[in-house]
């Protein structure tokens, strides 16, 4: 029986390739999206082009009621849930002293309250069937903290101790729960960097590049796989060595 992947914020770099690995992998996928729909839509072409389905899940990830929609839909709309993956995020940055209310409880509410909001909406689920896979992406900020990022990092730092806990809590029902931890991923983000800041930013990192969406998204798949049945409540970091 085909197994389906619901992943957040799916139209951005690595919400892409993850989805499109775990289709690869036999998966069929839930195309969660806030607002870039042409993105979205060229992500379905791209997975129904390798023989999966997928179905397009637009809804802000801030709001519980869109999360329990878009949870409901993805399992209704193709036959069931098998792997939930966290993904979606953004970041609002400046030093803490400059930081307004909003800007700290926005990033919180995208990051933090969206993993919490989807995962509680699929975990009956998924404890139900008494098997499955959630895989939040949080990141090194989370483990290392940064300038600028107080508001980034307490989120991702948080999406950890979430994990570890809803592990502890369906382990028992053959739910596995894991969060991934990237580094410097390239993105759109990145790009745009000067060379001064990325040779700066390399000269922190052993292997001397940065990660692709490919190198997040393998991770994902693994753990989403039947050889990860026996690891639960692990942080995985992907960021070329660079909290060693």
């Amino acid at each position: 029986m085909t197994k389906v992947a619901l992943v957040t914020g799916a139209s951005g770099g690595i919400g892409k390739e993850i989805a499109l690995t775990l289709a690869k992998a036999g998966f069929d996928v839930g195309i969660h999206y806030r607002s870039n729909e042409e993105k979205a839509k060229e992500l379905l072409n791209e997975i129904t082009q390798t023989g999966r389905k997928a179905v397009l899940l637009k809804g802000d990830l801030s709001l519980s009621e869109d999360c329990k929609r878009i949870v409901d839909t993805c399992i209704s709309e193709l036959g069931g849930l098998y792997a939930l993956v966290n993904n979606a995020g953004i970041t609002d940055d400046t030093l803490l002293m400059r930081m307004k209310d909003e800007q700290f409880e926005k990033v919180m509410k995208a990051n933090m309250n969206s993993c919490f909001y989807c995962t509680r909406e699929a975990l009956p689920y998924l404890l139900k069937a008494r098997e499955g896979r959630i895989v939040n992406i949080s990141s090194v900020v989370g483990i290392t903290g940064n300038i600028g990022q107080a508001n980034y990092a307490a989120s991702k730092a948080a999406i950890i101790g979430f994990g570890k806990s809803v592990a502890k809590e369906s382990a028992r029902r053959g739910v596995c729960v894991n969060t991934i931890a990237p580094g410097y991923v390239e993105t759109p983000m990145t790009e745009s960097l000067s060379d001064d800041i990325k040779k700066g930013m390399l000269e922190h990192i052993p292997l001397k590049r940065f990660g692709t969406p490919s190198d997040i998204a393998g991770v994902v798949a693994f753990l989403c796989s039947d050889a990860a049945s026996y690891i639960t409540g692990q942080v995985i970091v992907v960021d070329g060595g660079m909290v060693i």
